[in-house]
């Protein structure tokens, strides 16, 4: 209805069918037979056809004068939000999780944006759930159970969870041969990562439901109580990677590992994506699969 709409202005405005098939890069076939269609749904006449052209009938006027300036101010937002959404440089607003987007992400921030200056970017970090659409960002990196099913999801993969304290700790306290014997340690856990569901490298499947000496929503927080060799916690790969390479903390029970931690992209449903937004997914999966804490899907 609306294309059609858009075929009477053009028509009536250029004032033949033939001057109205050209602008509308069609024939003048078709563009009869449309106008047809239009007032036969509209159960009247538009326009006069004669052989000095084309002139509009008094219904035909009333709907150019109601609709003209309607159709062609669409038109140029359309045009402007086809530029918008096909270029690269504009606004892109991102949210992300603090305990992945510093740290695990410093690279990825640098190079993405080392390799598209033009785009605009805006992150906001917070560890909690942010609504995508109250914060009107364009997509959301999440971690874990999604909470709002409403969105559009991509699963990108998983980072696992392992055992880790400090070498001075791991020295002074025996190493276990068994996670029920963690239950005496002193411990630090994150909100998500209270409850420790480990499994063996068999196949065993153990649950610690145990009285933390410290609770945060910070892994870097962790990281730091860790390394003062006071205590052992459950935390992701991606938030310990380089910790353990440099020996800062180390692996308790190697046999064991913690339940995998799942990565998403999340935006909102009937918004057109735009460039921006696919160079930034498509950089972060490359990203990702790069990482040595990270398994792709």
């Amino acid at each position: 209805m609306l294309d059609e709409l858009k075929l009477f202005i053009v028509t009536a405005e250029s004032g033949s069918l033939t001057a109205a098939a050209q602008r509308l890069e069609t024939t003048v076939a078709t563009v009869s037979r449309r106008l047809s269609a239009l007032e036969g749904h509209l159960g009247c006449r538009l326009l006069h056809r004669s052989p000095r052209g084309l002139t509009l009938t008094q219904e035909g006027e009333a709907y150019f004068n109601e609709c003209a300036e309607f159709v062609h101010s669409l038109d140029q937002r359309l045009e402007s939000l086809n530029d918008t959404l096909n270029s690269l440089q504009g606004p892109l607003r991102v949210l992300a999780p603090t305990n992945l987007a510093v740290g695990p992400m410093d690279t990825f921030w640098q190079d993405f944006l080392a390799r598209y200056p033009q785009i605009e970017l805006t992150v906001e970090l917070s560890n909690s759930y942010v609504d995508l659409k109250q914060a009107q960002a364009d997509l959301a990196i999440r971690i874990g159970e999604l909470p709002d099913s409403s969105l559009i999801q991509k699963r990108l993969g998983h980072t696992g969870t392992v055992l880790v304290a400090a070498p001075a700790l791991a020295e002074r306290v025996s190493q276990p041969s068994r996670p029920e014997a963690l239950n005496s340690w002193p411990s630090v856990a994150t909100h998500v990562l209270s409850r420790w569901e480990l499994i063996s490298d068999e196949g065993e499947q153990v649950v610690l439901n145990k009285s933390h000496t410290h609770v945060s929503n910070d892994i870097a927080l962790a990281r730091q109580l860790l390394k003062a060799g006071e205590a052992v916690a459950l935390l992701p790969l991606s938030g310990v990677e380089e910790e353990l390479r440099s020996g800062e903390l180390v692996r308790i029970l190697p046999a064991w590992r913690g339940q995998h931690r799942h990565f998403q992209l999340v935006w909102p449903y009937r918004r057109a994506m735009s460039v921006r937004a696919r160079a930034f997914i498509e950089a972060l999966e490359a990203y990702l699969a790069r990482q040595p804490w990270f398994t792709p899907f």
